[in-house]
């Protein structure tokens, strides 16, 4: 008995050595970090379809898994125009916020551009650079896009005008947290419906 008994602790302790070497052994090995993993984003089918507005005075085309609402209010304050909208991006969760102004003397095309302007400069806090793309139409539209590169809230803004009477301004913005990296994707899936919008816009007559 005495024996065996010692055998059993001999045995144990043979075993304990070799799970802590095992542990020293592990302990000396280094964790790679996993990559970070962003959400699976499910990307509709292009398709297209004519803004259905009646108070607006001009056309253009917008994506069909788009929601368009109509603005009635900012920031509690009634507005002046009724072609005030929301191009809504449900699946991303985004939003392309649009305002319409008629040009008068009081809010005249010089002032209302340079408002674009200085909306767009707000982000240079943030913004690592802006690019600036002159828009100029056969139809008589014309006007800028900005593509604000870096940690910014809005890295898509554009105005359209035909410098007498209409100016239309939008700018779109993710209702989620700014990162570059993970919404970079979405952002150019975006922007070729900015695109298709600012190439179909046409002011009715």
């Amino acid at each position: 008995m005495r024996g065996r008994k010692r055998s059993n602790i001999l045995m144990a302790s043979f075993l304990l050595v070799i799970v802590m070497t095992g542990v020293q052994c592990g302990g000396d090995k280094q964790v790679a970090p996993k990559p970070r993993a962003y959400p699976k984003v499910e990307y509709p089918e292009k398709a297209y379809r004519l803004l259905d507005t009646l108070f607006c005075p001009f056309q253009a085309e917008v994506p069909v898994y788009a929601q368009v609402r109509r603005k009635e209010n900012y920031f509690d304050q009634k507005l002046n125009s009724e072609c005030w909208l929301n191009i809504e991006f449900t699946d991303f969760n985004a939003v392309l916020h649009c305002s319409y102004d008629n040009i008068t003397d009081q809010n005249n095309f010089d002032k209302l551009k340079t408002d674009a302007f200085k909306l767009v400069d707000k982000h240079n806090v943030k913004a690592q650079y802006i690019d600036r793309y002159e828009i100029e139409k056969e139809n008589g539209v014309s006007g800028f896009l900005f593509k604000i590169e870096g940690p910014v809230a809005s890295a898509t803004q554009f105005y359209l005008t035909d410098s007498t009477d209409h100016f239309f301004r939008a700018s779109l913005y993710f209702n989620t947290r700014v990162n570059r990296d993970s919404l970079a994707p979405v952002q150019a899936y975006i922007d070729e419906d900015i695109n298709r919008f600012i190439e179909s816009f046409a002011w009715e007559n």
